[in-house]
């Protein structure tokens, strides 16, 4: 088991700046004035994880991708604590002769092995869907 270490100080009201594990410094705001909120870090978050197993992938199959973008729609309970009970992932992405069959490999693969974010939300009750698009360029 690895260890990472990370901080997060208050600023005032409800800013926060985040220290990541990488030394990386990162605007925390609940009010969502100076920075993304926590929630929305958490989606984040998880569109980077995906995005970047998504483009691995494709790279590794020789796939031409010259963009990949992951969309995410979500919904939170209306209770406290309001978590996200739904997450919609639709990635688009585009290249020169993109097989579709690669990308849904690779957008499967994400969501069902290597993206690490995905499985701790779904181990956590989240339901999480995916789809895409591939366009031409």
């Amino acid at each position: 088991m690895s260890e990472s270490k990370a901080s997060v100080t208050w600023q005032e009201k409800k800013a926060f700046l985040g220290v990541s594990p990488s030394g990386h410094n990162l605007q925390i705001d609940a009010d969502k004035e100076n920075g993304a909120s926590p929630m929305e870090l958490i989606l984040l978050g998880l569109g980077g994880c995906a995005s970047y197993d998504v483009v691995s992938i494709l790279q590794k199959s020789r796939q031409e991708v010259t963009d990949v973008r992951c969309e995410l729609t979500a919904n939170r309970a209306e209770t406290v604590p309001a978590v996200y009970t739904d997450i919609h992932m639709h990635f688009i992405v585009t290249g020169q002769d993109i097989k579709d069959k690669q990308v849904e490999k690779a957008v499967n693969l994400s969501a069902e092995k290597y993206c690490s974010a995905s499985r701790m939300l779904v181990q956590g009750g989240v339901n999480i869907t995916h789809d895409f698009e591939v366009v031409a360029g």
